[in-house]
């Protein structure tokens, strides 16, 4: 394949994207900007797919009125920062508006979760959180698959320090009270609804 035979949008323009091009762009799906490079997905593992669907049907179900659980939507942090995290819980109101209609604003997100996949594991461990908490979200989950295990590590912003504080490691029970009262079985992932 010859570079003329390529679309232009693999050819980053000097100082790289900015998010307003990303947005535009035509990209394979899931496609994230970090830093003004583009980030591309390796397919989803089993886990990784229904530990996303899980978390983020729970959390929409238990939210509480004015709040949404949401997956896989792109959040324009700054001027080269377009990350997708894999599950998010928002603001009804930004849920529900029309416009813009494939992105969040940091100020809509009140939860950041990232599904850590095995290509994934220093852009969900360091990078975005780093993002994330630069662009003032919260709360932050990373939860990663143990030998078999789903492990939730729960962090909220520290004021002080503007970075991220561990606030809990859960094995097979995630509950906490804040961004709101949660509790879910982690031991659900994969299990088949009966």
């Amino acid at each position: 394949m010859s570079a003329d035979s390529l679309p232009d949008w693999v050819f980053p323009p000097p100082g790289g994207f900015t998010a307003d091009h990303f947005l535009r762009m035509d990209t394979p799906r899931h496609t994230e900007l970090i830093d003004g490079s583009l980030v591309f997905v390796s397919p989803q593992e089993k886990w990784h797919k229904r530990v996303i669907h899980m978390l983020a049907h729970e959390l929409d179900r238990q939210a509480p009125q004015g709040l949404r659980g949401d997956s896989e939507m792109a959040v324009k942090l700054a001027k080269r920062q377009v990350p997708e995290p894999d599950v998010l819980v928002v603001s009804a109101e930004a849920f529900d508006r029309d416009d813009p209609s494939t992105f969040y604003f940091p100020a809509d997100v009140v939860l950041a979760v990232e599904a850590v996949s095995p290509e994934s594991v220093e852009r969900d461990r360091e990078t975005k959180p780093l993002k994330y908490a630069a662009a003032g979200i919260r709360h932050f989950w990373r939860v990663e698959n143990e030998a078999g295990k789903t492990v939730a590590y729960v962090y909220e912003l520290d004021p002080a320090t503007g970075g991220y504080a561990l606030t809990g490691i859960h094995h097979d029970s995630l509950k906490v009270t804040v961004p709101f009262d949660i509790e879910i079985d982690l031991t659900a992932v994969g299990r088949r609804a009966g």
